[in-house]
């Protein structure tokens, strides 16, 4: 099974914990979670005035030997407004604009979506359960 907890946060409401949303999906090949701005393909999804979100942004793959897998979906611009890294632990790398990771399995981490022009963040913390 995969966890997914996401909050999105500005400048004025840092640290705050309100506004959480959760999304989980068993750990079957083929199941996938998606977060971005469109409520309708997206269990996670982002204030729709946050345009440094794309409609599906981030997609979370499981593969067909239970591993997940998240890839930073290309939106509709060639340059994107936001970076994206990963962190597991005291490891953090940037994850490419089109790219894909593999995330641990059954590990733990943090994914952080920044807007590259104003101080809002979506952080998504991921928990893989065997």
């Amino acid at each position: 099974m995969l966890e997914l907890t996401m909050a999105a946060v500005s400048a004025a409401d840092a640290g705050a914990t309100a506004g959480m949303l959760m999304a989980d999906s068993p750990s079957d090949p083929g199941a996938v979670l998606r977060l971005g701005r469109d409520k309708s393909v997206c269990r996670l999804s982002t204030p729709d005035d946050w345009l440094f979100i794309s409609r599906v942004h981030l997609e979370f793959l499981c593969g067909p030997e239970g591993t997940w897998q998240v890839t930073w979906l290309q939106g509709s611009q060639p340059d994107p407004s936001s970076e994206v890294r990963l962190t597991v632990g005291e490891y953090a790398q940037p994850l490419s604009y089109g790219g894909t990771v593999a995330l641990p399995r059954g590990g733990s981490g943090e994914i952080i979506i920044q807007d590259r022009t104003a101080p809002r963040s979506v952080n998504v913390g991921f928990y893989h359960e065997v």
